[in-house]
């Protein structure tokens, strides 16, 4: 009865369990270091989009408030909130001497037909909602001013807006010289005119809320890069300590890994001579990585397997093992051409293949296994 080949022995692996777990630990954390890299890479590439919508202003601290931001940007969110509710302070100021100029005009004794709502059915005005896209009126105007927040009036511009539009539809609805229309382009002039004297305010308010706004939607900004900066140095001090679990348990391996016979060694120099072209330059990169003095470089390359390191020449072998195994079945799934030379194919066989001796043609790397 032949021996089995040492290649295809099993070994122990109860002492591989430890080592399974400890692998099994550092994949659950890289997996998770990789979704923080993720996370941290998406707010950079986001960083341009959000620069470039700076001009929505206020609505885009608003809106920044609603997402969820990392701990660092808490202090600034705060202080932006702080500073959106001083606006609308001075804004409600605004608002409250611009209805002084209201109380002026609907206290004009050609005001009334515009206190209240139009009465389409009781004039009759079959057409009104035809050529009156919009109806207002001044009462609705005083409702929503006094409607609860969110609900009425966001700035004086809106209720500017509003005014303008009872006297446009007035003057749109009746003609020149209808007596509503005279009335509804006097009270207009008139109001123009009070409006002129609050514009300046209004407009200086305008101004310091986009720069606020501006102000805080940068130091969010800010808050947040510091804040995914400081994440980026984490993870890569954390990759570090991964780096160096794997080195050490890399060492630890290596320590269990017991010495190969020198029968096995013999097996694997014969096993090397049987590789592929490309398999072999892959065994000797092998040997190269785990071997800094080992230089496959050259024409011919002396392997001393007695000069490896254990570690190398397990990892020698399991390649090895692999390697051969798939060239078996490539060689079993390869089509057989009835028009190919037996002798060629024997050429090109030990052109690919060497022999035992690990000796190579000229046009290949010559391998001699010691």
């Amino acid at each position: 009865m032949m021996d089995a080949d040492p290649l295809s022995q099993p070994e122990p692996r109860d002492y591989l369990e430890p080592f399974r777990v400890s692998v099994h630990q550092i994949l659950n954390r890289v997996n998770q270091l990789e979704k923080q890299v993720t996370e941290v890479e998406q707010f950079y590439e986001s960083t341009d989009n959000i620069q470039g919508n700076n001009s929505k202003g206020g609505s885009l601290v608003k809106e920044k408030g609603r997402e969820k931001h990392p701990t660092g940007t808490k202090k600034p969110m705060q202080d932006a909130s702080h500073t959106e509710a001083a606006a609308a302070k001075r804004m409600q100021e605004l608002m409250r001497q611009f209805s002084t100029i209201l109380r002026q005009i609907t206290q004009h004794k050609w005001a009334w037909p515009f206190l209240d709502p139009v009465d389409v059915e009781g004039l009759r005005l079959h057409d009104y909602y035809e050529v009156i896209d919009k109806p207002m009126d001044f009462s609705t105007i005083k409702s929503k001013m006094e409607a609860k927040e969110g609900q009425g009036y966001n700035n004086v511009r809106e209720i500017y807006a509003d005014v303008r539009l009872i006297f446009k539809n007035a003057m749109k609805y009746n003609n020149e010289k209808h007596d509503v229309h005279v009335m509804a382009k006097t009270l207009l002039e008139k109001f123009e005119e009070k409006w002129l004297q609050l514009l300046p305010k209004v407009a200086e308010e305008e101004k310091r809320q986009l720069e606020e706004e501006a102000q805080a939607q940068l130091d969010i900004q800010l808050a947040q890069e510091t804040t995914y900066a400081n994440k980026a140095k984490d993870i890569s001090t954390e990759l570090y300590e991964v780096d160096m679990q794997l080195k050490s348990l890399k060492e630890m391996v290596i320590q269990k890994c017991r010495k190969l016979s020198t029968q096995e060694k013999k097996m694997l120099g014969v096993t090397l001579g049987k590789l592929s072209l490309e398999n072999l330059y892959r065994a000797l990169d092998v040997v190269a990585e785990t071997n800094p003095i080992f230089q496959p470089t050259g024409d011919e390359v002396d392997l001393d397997l007695d000069a490896q390191s254990d570690y190398t020449l397990w990892r020698l072998k399991a390649f090895v093992k692999d390697a051969l195994e798939e060239q078996e079945k490539v060689d079993e799934g390869a089509a057989v051409n009835p028009n190919d030379n037996p002798d060629d194919k024997r050429n090109k066989k030990r052109r690919d293949s060497g022999d035992s001796s690990g000796k190579t043609n000229p046009k290949r790397k010559k391998l001699s296994a010691l």
